[in-house]
């Protein structure tokens, strides 16, 4: 039977010194449908933004001759030069080039962190920097027609998706959604004892996709499947009645010489629940 979603591998799930051809075939074998990848806050990572255009179309026909597509990027290289800092110009010319590149390569999700600031305190001007920013940034997204989706995040900021619709509800753009992290939910529900699923209702309408992670209070990375608090069963059937279609398993290659079955492990995990809501 035909799926009716797509699960994506995040990109970091496997070895950073993996070619691109590498990393497409090992997520097409581990099960999943697309890779997200990652543009994180390293210098290694932001200078693709630096990539031409040409060197963009390179990379998308690697995808294509590997039957592979790049489905979203999950654009966190923010936490170093937030939209809410004050390095304005630094933060929306990253913006504006993953915007191109997305464009250029096909792709079309950016999942924004939702950080106003990180390495600082956050106040009243930085909350106002970051709202007149993120005008700036969907207004680079609609142009393009690129989809930007707010991940909810480890910090009081926007650790939940009431907190990320707020900014959804200001902005009032077609290109603005939330595309949340369960992990990162589950950990805020614990906090403020309320439910996960109660949270993701909040964005009905709104729900651009998912991310697949496992979490325990106080610790948001390299949690391995299984072993952490993230109900991904009942959450799943939530996030689907709710009209989520992309999902994307978020986990990491740590050094551990089993990470290729960890990934076909994680399609499994994924798949199991999806396939039977499909």
């Amino acid at each position: 039977m035909e799926k009716n979603y797509r699960l994506g591998l995040y990109e970091k799930s496997i070895p950073n010194e993996y070619g691109w051809d590498l990393k497409f075939s090992n997520a097409r074998e581990s099960g999943f449908d697309y890779l997200e990848m990652s543009i994180d806050e390293s210098e290694e990572k932001l200078a693709r933004l630096e990539w031409s255009n040409e060197k963009i179309h390179q990379l998308a026909s690697i995808a294509d001759f590997e039957n592979m597509k790049i489905g979203s990027i999950c654009l966190s290289g923010h936490r170093k030069y937030p939209l809410g800092g004050e390095d304005e110009i630094t933060s929306l010319d990253i913006m504006r080039k993953a915007i191109n590149f997305a464009f250029e390569a096909g792709i079309p999700i950016i999942q924004l962190a939702g950080y106003d600031v990180f390495y600082q305190k956050s106040s009243e001007i930085t909350l106002k920097r970051f709202e007149k920013n993120l005008h700036c940034a969907t207004e680079l997204a609609a142009q393009a027609g690129v989809i930007l989706g707010f991940e909810t995040m480890e910090t009081p900021f926007m650790d939940t998706v009431e907190k990320a619709m707020n900014y959804v509800k200001k902005m009032e753009s077609a290109y603005l959604g939330v595309y949340p992290d369960v992990g990162n939910l589950n950990n805020a529900a614990i906090v403020y004892k309320k439910s996960v699923l109660e949270d993701l209702e909040k964005a009905k309408g709104h729900l651009i996709a998912l991310h697949i992670k496992e979490t325990v209070p106080g610790k948001y990375r390299e949690i391995p499947f299984g072993t952490g608090l993230v109900d991904f069963k009942t959450i799943l059937e939530k996030a689907w009645d709710l009209g989520i279609r992309r999902y994307v398993t978020e986990l990491w290659y740590v050094g551990n010489p089993d990470w290729k079955e960890k990934n076909k492990e994680a399609s499994n995990l994924a798949r199991n629940i999806l396939d039977r809501l499909n």
